[in-house]
């Protein structure tokens, strides 16, 4: 009885022992290992608003190269010019990549939102395109010319008028100009204020319509071939990386816009666009 009763006890000491030992190699380790390398920082994600062209294309080129260096860049891409800015200031975007300063200036203004820029990236010079003529000159008395509704590209399409010829603005207005400014319009042309992103189609219903580069090339217009008239290449109106006062100098804010602002990029730009769109760094 004794020696059955020893038996028994060994067995339940030696199913206890090996029950500990499985349960102790079952357990994780506390500490992580970074999958590329010890010491190696997490991957961030960097989430940038843009619009489709060419803004999100020139993003997609540096994807490879900011993921090398731990920032996952996710490009969310916009049809309009409010939207990129309220998301950003709201924190759903950590930049976006579509204006020029003049234009964020005055969304600053107006909406009360506190948006810097990082720096610029390239230059889309504005112009003047038509279905229906093939020179300024042709345009006849009472034409309609179509022109975006914001101010600060309305104010740099009615400069970009009088530029050609076209109208005059009362004297110092400049850019800041509006409709009410004009002083001399001697073919009484209609202006026409609408959203940027519509001007390509209405094309075929206006006789002028002054466009955006971004959606010029969306409509598959090409402003060296196809615009009557563009802004000289040395344009202030350069587009930037905008991004808030508190993430401007964050450690991904920066490697997007030092990987930008590279000859590979410029490279790039002036290679795909030929000459729509030129490299402002």
């Amino acid at each position: 009885m004794k020696k059955r009763s020893l038996i028994v006890l060994f067995l339940i000491v030696a199913l206890t022992t090996l029950a500990a030992c499985g349960k102790q190699k079952a357990e994780p380790s506390t500490t992580a290992t970074p999958a590329s390398g010890a010491g190696e920082k997490a991957a961030v994600t960097l989430k940038v608003g843009a619009t489709a062209v060419p803004h999100a294309e020139i993003l997609e080129s540096v994807k490879d190269k900011l993921k090398a260096e731990g920032v996952n860049l996710e490009i969310k891409v916009f049809t309009d010019y409010v939207l990129p800015n309220t998301q950003l200031s709201e924190k759903q975007l950590d930049a976006n990549f579509f204006q020029h300063l003049p234009y964020l200036e005055e969304f600053n203004k107006n909406k009360g939102t506190k948006l810097v820029s990082v720096g610029t990236v390239h230059i889309e010079p504005f112009g003047g395109y038509s279905r229906k003529v093939k020179a300024v000159g042709e345009l006849k008395d009472g034409a309609t010319i179509a022109i975006p509704n914001d101010p600060s590209n309305g104010g740099r399409a009615l400069a970009l008028l009088e530029k050609n010829g076209l109208i005059k603005l009362k004297e110092g207005v400049g850019i800041a100009g509006t409709a009410k400014d004009i002083v001399e319009n001697k073919k009484n042309f209609k202006i026409k204020e609408l959203e940027a992103a519509m001007l390509p189609r209405v094309l075929d219903e206006v006789d002028l319509a002054l466009i955006n580069t971004n959606y010029a090339l969306e409509a598959k217009l090409v402003p060296a071939k196809d615009a009557l008239f563009v802004e000289d290449k040395d344009s202030p109106y350069a587009n930037i990386i905008a991004a808030r006062e508190d993430n401007a100098k964050s450690d991904a804010v920066q490697k997007l816009i030092k990987a930008l602002q590279t000859p590979e990029v410029k490279k790039f730009i002036e290679d795909k666009y030929q000459g729509s769109i030129l490299p402002a760094f």
